[in-house]
Formats: structure tokens, C-alpha cells, sequence
């Protein structure tokens, strides 16, 4: 059994235990799964692999889902932020560029690794392989990176949801947006409190984002959601290093994230009946992939798995 089920339970072990969060999470994955702290990490830097190289495919190859709607804006982006002169930033965009690969791959179908679902396969990623080279951070770095985000994951998903159908985007990029602040904070040296400072801003900032897939498919704005979460959770570590506190505590962000997922009505949580997919364009879009009187697919892609950190 877990020793952590809120945040706080985990900020607390981690600060009597003089550890970092991912520490944490490595022995209670350890004691969970009965295995040795090598197979532990072996199994996540296989996690680690699989998500470089749908970076990579992302970045350099010409994705291009079946239905046309998405691919080669991460490659496009990458080569706008090589040129220079960007409003953003290189660190912005180096991260911001590698979620919208990642995710235009879950898009045409590849090989991803859930984030904690596929539709949000691209924040972590994109924070990691983005943020990484710049804090010259090592490989043990990079798999703890994704323990702390795990860590955060375990207590959203099992305290509130992390599914578009569940809860809304919110749910989906909101809770990626939010492991990755919490896990960008540790690579750079903070503490497990400004973890959780960064975990709740981020988080807050979502609250409310509905999911609402065009033609029931991940796709749009499922790929520039991740763009935008990914952008999130550097503001939000940003904040948190900086000393900035949440006055919200993330335990209550996250029930206030379940609450409004319940009262989010079913039209905006994956059914592709209301926002963005109810639009003139968004239905002549489906119209096009799957006829007039076609219903509306359940959302493809967004809980498709290969792994998960969480």
C-alpha cells in the first residue's frame, strides 16, 4: 500500500525523510511492485526510451495523421524557433515543440507513452526533452524527472480523474500540465514544497478546460492543448522557484478540479457534441470524415496506452 494518498501526505515523507519526491515514488513503486530498485529504474528508462523516440519521429520525420487534420506543426515549429527571433523564447519553444510531436505521433497512431492518457502524451515529454539539455541533467536525472511527475499523477488520478471523458481537458492536459511543473521544479534544484506550488498553479490555471475533440478524433485542439500545457508548467516552476505560493493548497485544486468535472455537462467532456467540435467547421469536419448521420465516435486516442508513469 501507498504511504502517500494527497500531496501533502507526500511533501510531508519527503521533507522527514530528507529526500526528493521522485525518491519517494521510486521506493513506493519498489514496495508496491515487489521489485528491485534496478528493475524499478530499468522499467522507466524503457518508459524514458520510447518517449525520446516519438520525440524524435516527431521532430524530424513528416507525421501526418489519417484524417489529414494534424501533423508537421512540431517540425515546423522546431525550424521557426532555429531561425531566431521568436516572441516566446528558445526554452519555451525547444519544449513546446517536442509536446506537439509528441503528440501529432499519438495522432497518426505511433507509439507514445500515456502522460497520464495519450491525449495529453505530449507535456511531459516536450518539458523534459525540452528543459534537459539546458540544465545539463543526466539520464538518472531525466527518469527521476518522470517519477516525480508520477508521483503527482498517482494522487490526481485516484483523488479526482484524469480522463476528458471523466472530467474535461482539464483533467487530461490540466493534470500533465501540472506533473510536469512539479517534476520541471525538482530537475532545477527545488524543493518537494515548490513542487507542489508548481503542480497547484499549474493546475489551477486549467480549471474549467473542456475536452472537445473535432470529429471525435484527438486531434484538434487536443495537439495545441498539449502546446499550451507544456507552456504552463514552465510559468508555473517558473513561479514556485521564484518563491511564489499557491494560496489554494494543490490537495484542494485537485478536489476543486473533481468538483468542476462533475458539473461539467457531458456535452464538453469527450462526446465531440459541444465547444470547439459543435462549431460550423468542426461539424462540416466530420461531416467529411464520417458522413452526415454518422454519431459522433467516442474520442480515438485520448486513453489509447503504451505506459504509464502514474
Amino acid at each position: 500500500m501507498m504511504r502517500f494518498k494527497t500531496i501533502q501526505q507526500l511533501v510531508e515523507l519527503a521533507l522527514q525523510e530528507e529526500l526528493p519526491i521522485s525518491e519517494i515514488m521510486i521506493q513506493e513503486e519498489m514496495s508496491v511492485s515487489d521489485c528491485t530498485r534496478e528493475a524499478v529504474m530499468v522499467r522507466m528508462e524503457e518508459h524514458l526510451n520510447t518517449m525520446e523516440q516519438a520525440v524524435e519521429r516527431g521532430l524530424h520525420e513528416d507525421i501526418q495523421s489519417r484524417s489529414g487534420l494534424t501533423g508537421g506543426q512540431g517540425k515546423r515549429l522546431h525550424g521557426y524557433m532555429q531561425r531566431g527571433n521568436t516572441i516566446s523564447g528558445t526554452a519555451m519553444l525547444e519544449a513546446v515543440s517536442r509536446a506537439i510531436a509528441t503528440n501529432e505521433v499519438n495522432a497518426a497512431m505511433g507509439t507514445i507513452v500515456a502522460t497520464p492518457t495519450a491525449g495529453a502524451c505530449g507535456v511531459i515529454p516536450g518539458c523534459l526533452f525540452g528543459l534537459a539539455p539546458s540544465l545539463g541533467a543526466t539520464r538518472e536525472q531525466m527518469v527521476r524527472f518522470l517519477f516525480t511527475s508520477g508521483a503527482i499523477g498517482f494522487v490526481i488520478a485516484n483523488q479526482s480523474f484524469i480522463s476528458g471523458a471523466a472530467g474535461g481537458c482539464q483533467a487530461e492536459v490540466g493534470s500533465a500540465s501540472a506533473m510536469a511543473a512539479a517534476a520541471i521544479v525538482e530537475m532545477a534544484g527545488g524543493t518537494p514544497e515548490q513542487s507542489s506550488h508548481a503542480a497547484a498553479i499549474a493546475l489551477k490555471n486549467t480549471l474549467g478546460l473542456v475536452c472537445d475533440p473535432v470529429a471525435g478524433l484527438v486531434e484538434v485542439p487536443c495537439v495545441m492543448r498539449n502546446a499550451m500545457g507544456t507552456a504552463n508548467a514552465y510559468v508555473a516552476a517558473d513561479l514556485a522557484l521564484a518563491g511564489v505560493v499557491t494560496v489554494i493548497p494543490a490537495d484542494e485544486v485537485v478536489s476543486a478540479m473533481y468538483r468542476v468535472g462533475q458539473a461539467m455537462p457531458s456535452t464538453l467532456k469527450e462526446t465531440a457534441l459541444g465547444g470547439l467540435a459543435d462549431t460550423p467547421t468542426g461539424r462540416q469536419i466530420k461531416e467529411r470524415l464520417f458522413g452526415i448521420n454518422s454519431p459522433s465516435p467516442r474520442a480515438v486516442g485520448s486513453e489509447r496506452e503504451e505506459d504509464s508513469t502514474a
